[in-house]
């Protein structure tokens, strides 16, 4: 298995950045899964590290839409646990 998942390095262990916890995404954008490893995610494993785009927000989480063996589906994802993706042309 891969030991990346199961625990945080030892200079990352603490607090957690607020920064991560109020991102704000608008409809549409891009986004990775990147688990944060200190908050329970309660998501299947291959979803981590999955691109998909944000569908709608409901109160502090994001619908995410990620494509599973081509077949969309939909997830209801904290903003700790997703990561923005920077297009090239932009």
């Amino acid at each position: 298995m891969n030991t990346m998942l199961k625990c945080k390095r030892i200079r990352e262990k603490g607090k957690l950045p607020f920064t991560k916890y109020f991102q704000k995404f608008e409809q549409g954008e891009p986004v990775a899964v990147v688990r944060e490893l200190s908050i329970k995610f309660g998501y299947p494993n291959r979803i981590q590290g999955r691109t998909g785009r944000v569908i709608d927000k409901r109160g502090s989480a994001y619908y995410v839409e990620i494509k599973d063996l081509d077949k969309p589906k939909k997830y209801l994802l904290k903003p700790i646990h997703l990561r923005k993706i920077v297009e090239a042309g932009k």
